[in-house]
């Protein structure tokens, strides 16, 4: 915990910056996950995944990107074993911002997402390639256009 610091008359404070120590590990987990990549030690000395790394499952998950505070945070990629992939931002282990999803069946979203769902701006690409731009809530898209290329 950081005390105030009273200023004296006629000094200067210069405020200290901690310098956080950056590991590379190779940890697997209880459950069998396995993550390779960066962390660093909170305060009570345990290990939280902070910086970029990649995080497997054993059933075929895979997470290639930025980790902040234990969890995924910023851009990166999710690959399930069914093929459908994410890739964009990320925020608290959720799709947050831009990103794109690709469905296995080569279906594709891209645009905004908000906490996991399609939200705002985007485009959806459909099996016969036609692109249909709107805004997206979730699972609806009303107003959605068709995009002409002539």
């Amino acid at each position: 915990m950081k005390m105030p610091v009273k200023p004296k008359k006629k000094t200067q404070s210069k405020e200290k910056t901690a310098i956080t120590e950056v590991l590379n590990v190779n940890v697997i987990f209880p459950n069998e996950d396995r993550y390779d990549g960066e962390c660093t030690r909170t305060e009570d000395g345990a290990l939280e995944r902070n910086g970029f790394g990649i995080h497997t499952t054993p059933n075929g998950i895979i997470y290639t990107g930025q980790w902040k505070n234990d969890k995924i945070n910023g851009t990166g990629k999710l690959e399930h074993p069914s093929g459908a992939i994410y890739e964009g931002e990320f925020k608290d282990n959720k799709f947050h911002g831009t990103g794109t999803y690709t469905w296995p069946n080569r279906l594709k979203y891209i645009g905004s997402f908000n906490e996991n769902k399609l939200e705002g701006e985007g485009k959806f690409i459909d099996a016969d390639d036609y692109e249909w731009i709107g805004t997206f809530h979730y699972r609806a898209a009303p107003g959605l256009k068709l995009k002409m290329d002539i």
